[in-house]
């Protein structure tokens, strides 16, 4: 393995917006371990994945600035110092966005502008990495989905996250801040929230399987996902963030290989060794906004940083559940909770 990436870290300033949240505090705990000086910004806002706990084990080693990024005060401010920034800050769930688009907007347009607005008065060496969806792509053309797909999406949520990724494009090559997007396919693994299910199905599915209640899927079942095991989409971020070839350009980071939900349950089921699997019908709202089988063509950030996934589904599903079993109460209301196995 080419370690060059994981020693640029050491010493070196980072911050991590949303960085108490599901992907942001897995990248805290790498960084951390490599040596980074480390500053995590988080609104903490209920519902959108961040938790203290999140940082267990390395909280006395990096410092947390809970603060909402769309106050252009405190980012100028705080993106003074940084030599890396990992943009993770983001309102990601779906269902939400056609809910209340308007809270959409701001937190995942405006407070892009605002982060970068700061780099660019403040700190224009500082280099950016945005945490990109593959929801902006919408219902596929062709699979597996490279980059030169056309962005269609077919939600809210999508076209926030699309215009969130042309800013920083922008800024990269009219302004010089230097930055790129990482479009994320399914992420799963510890510190998820799984508190509710609207941020995508992976956590809930996770949860239902642990609380030994039923996964229902909608209609056969033969939908085909991919999944990146967090520790992967981590090390992906950092290859980005250290390297100087992914500046002003966008990436698929996806999983090894596509599954169907079907398979996908069935083997949950059986990590898990608890929860069952119902077939239902689709329901109208989400079958308007479903995109069908989606898969992603990691290709391009490969070749330009080496990247692979390394975890195999199997295990990452085993070192999920694992996890929650030990921490259960810290990512559900144990009150709520439905004979937890």
């Amino acid at each position: 393995m080419n370690l060059d990436y994981q020693n640029f870290y050491r010493g070196r300033r980072v911050m991590i917006t949303g960085g108490l949240g599901f992907v942001g505090s897995c990248l805290a705990h790498q960084l951390v371990a490599l040596g980074a000086n480390v500053l995590i910004v988080d609104s903490l806002i209920p519902d959108y994945g961040g938790n203290l706990f999140n940082i267990d084990g390395i909280a006395d080693r990096l410092r947390v600035n809970i603060a909402d990024v769309r106050q252009q005060s405190t980012m100028n401010y705080l993106v003074r110092e940084c030599e890396v920034i990992f943009n993770l800050a983001g309102q990601v769930s779906h269902i939400d966005s056609m809910r209340d688009p308007y809270s959409d907007l701001e937190i995942n347009c405006r407070s892009q502008l605002t982060i970068l607005e700061a780099c660019r008065y403040n700190n224009p060496r500082a280099k950016v990495v945005y945490a990109g969806t593959r929801q902006i792509y919408g219902r596929p053309d062709s699979l597996p989905v490279s980059e030169s797909h056309l962005v269609r999406p077919t939600d809210v949520n999508g076209i926030n996250k699309a215009a969130g990724e042309y800013y920083h494009l922008v800024y990269n090559n009219v302004f010089g801040v230097r930055a790129c997007s990482l479009r994320l396919t399914n992420v799963y693994g510890p510190r998820q929230l799984i508190r509710h299910n609207r941020q995508g199905f992976i956590g809930w599915f996770l949860r239902l399987a642990i609380e030994d209640r039923t996964i229902q899927i909608y209609g056969d079942g033969s939908q085909l996902r991919d999944f990146v095991f967090v520790d992967d989409a981590a090390d992906a971020f950092l290859r980005a963030g250290a390297d100087d070839a992914c500046n002003g350009e966008v990436f698929n980071i996806g999983g090894e290989r596509p599954i169907s939900h079907r398979d996908l349950t069935t083997l949950l089921v059986s990590v898990a060794g608890s929860g069952r699997v119902e077939y239902v019908a689709w329901p109208a709202e989400k079958k308007a906004i479903d995109i069908g089988d989606f898969y992603a063509d990691s290709s391009k950030f490969a070749r330009v940083t080496g990247w692979t996934p390394q975890t195999r589904l199997e295990a990452g599903l085993m070192r999920t559940i694992e996890f929650y079993r030990r921490h259960f109460d810290r990512y559900v209301d144990a009150s709520a909770s439905q004979g937890l196995a």
